[in-house]
């Protein structure tokens, strides 16, 4: 399942049997290369696609890595139910817990993998505030923009911190600091 507003989301079978072959290539590339590693060519031959076939569906390997980060987080939020409507505190803390969870499994943070995770925040946030749009005139793209680099960037200083807090505990604090983003303007 592809995240919405991505270039990895498509109808066709064919195109999403194709891009499906591509993720499984270099997932399982990544179990024994570091991504830096591993070329388009690796990645087409894990696919059993041609190279030019690959160039058909993304312009480079860190396109697709950019797709497969923001599927994998767009799918955990997916199975744990997190839809924010734009004024519910108990989603906002849904989506800080599983996006510390993720950050937690994920072994580097490269700027490609921010851009996906912050892509996915990004949509369900402004997907919630078209819901409930705010009352005091800030568009709503700006606040979508804000709250989801700023929910990334506390996610993202946790995750790295040396024997950190489990991450049910981090999530109030993260709260704090973005539901006034968020929460208070509905």
């Amino acid at each position: 399942m592809a995240f919405p507003g991505a270039s990895c989301e498509v109808i066709d079978p064919r195109i999403r049997r194709t891009r499906q072959l591509l993720l499984q290539g270099l997932e399982k590339l990544l179990e024994k290369k570091e991504f830096d590693q591993i070329s388009v060519q690796d990645i087409a031959e894990a696919a059993t696609v041609n190279r030019a076939t690959f160039y058909d569906h993304y312009s480079d390997k860190f396109s697709l890595l950019k797709c497969m980060v923001g599927s994998r987080f767009h799918e955990l939020l997916a199975e744990r139910q997190v839809d924010f409507d734009g004024c519910c505190g108990s989603a906002l803390k849904a989506i800080i817990l599983a996006l510390c969870d993720y950050l937690s499994q994920v072994r580097e943070y490269k700027p490609h993998m921010e851009s996906a995770i912050i892509a996915v925040l990004e949509r369900i946030i402004l997907d919630g505030l078209q819901k409930q749009p705010p009352k005091d005139g800030v568009p709503v793209e700006m606040m979508a923009a804000a709250a989801s680099w700023a929910m990334y960037g506390a996610a993202k200083q946790w995750a790295e911190t040396p024997d950190h807090c489990p991450s049910e505990q981090v999530v109030d604090t993260v709260v704090k600091l973005v539901g006034p983003i968020l929460l208070e303007s509905a």
